[in-house]
């Protein structure tokens, strides 16, 4: 008796989006593990660094906090040898220091903000966090880590989204069955179940720090794009960002105590984070700016001033396009969960170690699949005294050859259904993560503008596979892959940028 072995692919595992789910998830998902994980560290970052280094972050509290051009001149007199590019305000707790940069020597210096005295200095690179930092960011390679991790983020997005449509149930009898484990049934059946379920559930997280993890990497593809959607040279961030003061003979650099008058004359309710002191003769005091009315680390600004005049040559909330301002005020802020408080922020951690759970409970999944197909040979029949045969296959009649033009107006239609769908999703993730702490608009619509972008770099590399193709059908030759990727971009052009338009010109001031 003759027994035919089939390849072990389930039916909809046969799809496109079933084998990029599989085979990027192979590929990518111990990379994608160790960057979630490192990133959940780093969601509590600066309570990790206090509670390891108690003595370089705790001051005792006293009447009166010392103010920055006060403290200058201190920690210049202990330490005249230095140039100081950076400090750091003291934020709302009375018991946090001044900590002071000086980025030749990779040094911090901590400074008690009522005594003035400097209670310890360090390598920052050194410190746990530092490098819990470099392994996130760039797995301790410096240059091709960073782009590793940068493509490794836009590989979790991918298999984000594809995991949601192989999660789908055919029936709706069947939606309980794919919202809950069956603790009951076997543990092959188990983790199947859980990872269904944690795919599912951390879904609006997950999205949204792939994303943003995504955009951080690429910003110097991003940024120009989103200047060039809102009608803008690409170039034009770069110049905002590069003004220079205006150096002339005897010109004195201002006060200290000018750069508060002058934030709030230009961002009333505001305070003070960081000030990035000028390089040399041309420089500009940079300062870093946060709302009074949200955690810490949530909504950013930035002022650039004059170092001679204080002339602000920037303004981000004037100077910068919304969604420019969205990159500067909300990135950071999404990708480790601060804007909302502690409850987004437990969410970010969640969904860091959400990546190490999928990826054990897939590779269980996987590799009995894959260890049982590899002992097999596909369409070979082996008989009862062990001769391989052949499998007949029946002659199939060809399918009937579809003219060009019809055939791309199917697949545009099939595209425009599935970027409706996709459009409604990215909506609906940002707004479950931001909706706990009562936050859902920005996030929702944070999501949409920056996966427009995704979308139009997408449809520049469609296009330019579109015309290589139209250039090489002179010599007859052509892809119908190709058609369809191109059909379905320019779909997802066509149903995201009108939303995109509509939502950064409104003239609501949503970031």
């Amino acid at each position: 008796m003759a027994t035919t072995y089939k390849k072990g692919w389930a039916r909809h595992q046969q799809r496109w989006f079933g084998k990029w789910h599989v085979y990027l998830g192979i590929i990518a998902g111990f990379i994608i593990a160790v960057v979630g994980v490192t990133g959940s560290i780093l969601v509590f970052r600066d309570e990790i660094d206090q509670a390891l280094n108690p003595s370089l972050f705790k001051v005792m509290a006293e009447q009166r906090r010392m103010p920055i051009e006060e403290v200058m001149p201190l920690v210049k007199k202990q330490y005249p040898a230095y140039d100081f590019n950076y400090v750091t305000m003291p934020g709302k707790s009375p018991a946090e220091p001044y900590i002071f940069y000086n980025f030749k020597k990779e040094e911090q210096f901590f400074m008690n903000p009522y005594t003035g005295k400097v209670t310890g200095k360090r390598l920052y690179e050194s410190s746990f966090i530092h490098v819990v930092t470099d392994i996130h960011t760039s797995l301790l390679v410096p240059v091709a880590g960073r782009y590793i991790v940068g493509i490794s983020a836009l590989i979790l997005l991918i298999l984000t989204i594809t995991g949601l449509r192989l999660w789908i149930p055919k029936k709706w009898k069947q939606l309980k069955q794919v919202l809950t484990v069956n603790f009951k049934a076997s543990f092959k059946r188990q983790n199947y179940d859980w990872h269904n379920v944690l795919g599912f559930y951390s879904a609006p997280v997950v999205t949204l720090i792939a994303l943003t993890g995504f955009c951080m990497t690429f910003s110097i593809v991003i940024i120009p794009m989103l200047f060039s959607l809102s009608g803008l040279p690409p170039q034009g961030a770069a110049k905002l960002l590069g003004a220079k003061s205006q150096y002339h003979a005897g010109a004195v650099v201002i006060p200290l105590q000018q750069l508060h008058t002058i934030n709030q004359r230009e961002l009333p309710g505001s305070e003070i984070a960081g000030i990035a002191f000028p390089a040399d003769s041309t420089g500009n005091f940079r300062l870093d700016i946060r709302d009074k009315g949200v955690p810490a680390e949530g909504k950013r600004e930035m002022l650039i001033l004059d170092q001679y005049s204080g002339k602000v040559l920037l303004n981000s909330r004037r100077d910068f396009p919304p969604v420019a301002a969205a990159y500067l005020s909300w990135l950071n802020p999404i990708h480790y969960g601060s804007f909302g408080g502690l409850p987004t922020r437990i969410l970010a951690l969640a969904g860091g170690l959400i990546p190490l759970a999928l990826f054990i409970t897939g590779f269980i999944i996987w590799y009995p699949r894959w260890k049982k197909q590899k002992s097999r040979k596909e369409n070979i029949t082996v008989t009862a005294e062990g001769e391989e045969q052949p499998v007949q296959r029946k002659n199939v009649p060809d399918a009937p050859v579809v003219k060009a033009f019809p055939y791309f107006g199917l697949q545009l239609k099939k595209g425009l259904v599935y970027a409706g769908w996709f459009l409604l999703t990215s909506l609906v993730m940002g707004a479950l993560y931001g909706v706990i702490s009562g936050r859902p608009l920005q996030p929702a619509i944070f999501s949409v503008a920056f996966t427009t972008t995704l979308v139009v770099l997408n449809f520049a590399a469609a296009l330019l596979c579109m015309v290589i193709q139209l250039l090489l059908s002179i010599f007859k030759k052509s892809s119908r892959s190709i058609s369809r990727y191109f059909a379905w971009s320019l779909a997802f052009a066509l149903a995201f940028l009108p939303v995109y338009f509509l939502l950064m010109n409104t003239g609501w001031n949503i970031f």
